[in-house]
């Protein structure tokens, strides 16, 4: 088996698994960083969503080779204490409900907040299009990526 070098949430790691290995079960098996979430394994969900070099991705559909090299972060990495925008706004607008997806829409929201400042509501739609959230709390979402980006007070 060959061994894989990785950059997670700025820490250099090496392992040891199968190329085609998903990145998800290296983050949460391998690694034990267990808030990337498992939802459907087809990249339908976003509940797996991490960034690779800034860009969010579904982990569930990226494979370790694809990763290597690769700078990635999880929902672990944006800080240490939940002081970043996104998850404190995601506190302040009350948005997590069961909280099993919301891992991947916090990093879908940081990824849309680096790309655009202060994204519209049509941004923010199609930003979260592909996500689902059973408890349907996109309209609490919309608000935490508005506070984010100071839209909200």
């Amino acid at each position: 088996m060959p061994a894989y070098q990785l950059t997670v949430n700025g820490r250099a790691r090496t392992v040891d698994a199968e190329a085609d290995t998903p990145l998800l079960w290296i983050l949460r098996d391998t690694l034990g960083l267990t808030g990337t979430k498992f939802g459907c394994g087809q990249g339908v969900c976003g509940s797996c969503t991490v960034h690779l070099d800034g860009q969010a991705v579904r982990s569930c559909q990226t494979s370790l080779k694809e990763a290597a090299g690769h700078a990635i972060l999880t929902v672990e990495g944006l800080s240490k204490d939940g002081s970043h925008p996104v998850q404190k706004a995601w506190i302040a607008e009350d948005v997590a409900q069961c909280g099993y997806c919301q891992p991947g829409m916090i990093m879908t929201a940081a990824a849309l907040l680096k790309r655009k400042a202060h994204p519209t509501d049509g941004d923010i739609e199609d930003a979260f299009a592909d996500h689902v959230c059973r408890c349907g709390t996109y309209p609490r979402v919309r608000k935490a990526v508005k506070r984010a980006a100071g839209g909200v007070k």
